[in-house]
């Protein structure tokens, strides 16, 4: 899983690909576990400090395999910033949306709008990278905005699904970024942002939450090590592999996937099943999944603007 060696920070036009489906199959279905097992660790510990604690071990994890695999430190202080906001948006954000999101709303529902980055990430691909959309990819965009909107109302609404969402932007600005962050280890570099974002969240915990309080359960630390190593140090290195690689577009849709990996997840942990619009608006979403997964001619890519963004 950690093979992937640096690439590139633009890739040519004619060097984009599909990703590849069993990889994407188990990132999504390792991040479907996370909400579980994010709801389950919540009985023990508090929010902030169980995302910092996340964050902060599965950096350390990252980077003790690259100083072992003797990889390569970044350098320069526009790759020392970039990770930095990197980590800030992608780390300190987005799990602190996400931890909260899922506190606040049904699992399946939080799974299902903190991985809007499908919808969220198309404008961006094209302005950023030249990633033109065709009208299929298009309309599919309408679709699964209309499916998101049904899982959010009967799923609560309100602040759960803002935060669940603000998670999802904030994951797709750390997409966008790591693509300028292709001349670098893919290893010591997501290590790295993991750590700066889970610095930033401890800071934030122990001014809004105080002195971590914290029940190390059997429950919890299996929780924390699946979350930690699984649910983000491995699946983070290979997304990041992978975006630097593949159009944005049909990567970021794979992770459709999730919610629906959460929420069969959710039903068999929590007994709680979709019915009624949650429903209705989960097969939206993933019919607009399926739709910008498959095969198509390739639409023209403008030239990607030289500099930084």
């Amino acid at each position: 899983m950690f093979h992937a060696r640096s690439a590139p920070a633009a890739p040519a036009a004619g060097a984009l690909r599909a990703p590849r489906p069993w990889r994407m199959v188990g990132i999504t279905a390792a991040w479907g576990a996370c909400f579980v097992a994010i709801e389950w660790g919540l009985r023990d510990a508090s929010l902030l400090w169980y995302a910092a604690l996340r964050a902060l071990l599965a950096g350390a994890a990252l980077l003790a395999l690259g100083a072992a695999l003797r990889r390569p430190a970044p350098s320069g202080a526009r790759d020392w910033g970039r990770i930095t906001a990197l980590g800030l948006t992608n780390v300190t954000v987005a799990f602190a949306a996400m931890f909260a999101g899922v506190a606040g709303l049904a699992t399946g529902t939080a799974a299902v709008l903190a991985n809007a980055q499908p919808l969220l990430i198309l404008l961006p691909a094209w302005w950023l990278y030249g990633e033109a959309l065709s009208v299929r990819t298009s309309v599919a965009l309408v679709v699964g905005f209309a499916g998101l909107v049904l899982v959010a109302v009967p799923g609560g609404g309100g602040s759960g699904a803002a935060l669940s969402l603000l998670s999802a932007a904030a994951i797709t600005a750390g997409t966008l970024l790591s693509r300028r962050l292709g001349g670098l280890d893919v290893v010591v570099f997501t290590g790295w942002h993991l750590l700066v974002g889970g610095a930033a969240l401890a800071a934030l915990a122990a001014v809004v939450e105080g002195a971590p309080v914290i029940a190390w359960t059997p429950r919890f630390v299996l929780s924390l090590l699946f979350l930690a190593l699984v649910g983000t140090a491995g699946t983070t290195v290979v997304w990041f592999t992978e975006a630097r690689r593949s159009r944005l577009d049909v990567l970021s849709a794979w992770t459709f996937l999730t919610p629906v990996f959460g929420i069969v997840l959710a039903a068999v942990a929590f007994a709680t099943v979709p019915a009624g619009w949650t429903a209705a608006g989960l097969a939206g979403v993933l019919a607009a999944m399926w739709v910008i997964v498959q095969p198509h001619p390739r639409p023209a890519v403008r030239p990607v603007p030289a500099g930084p963004p």
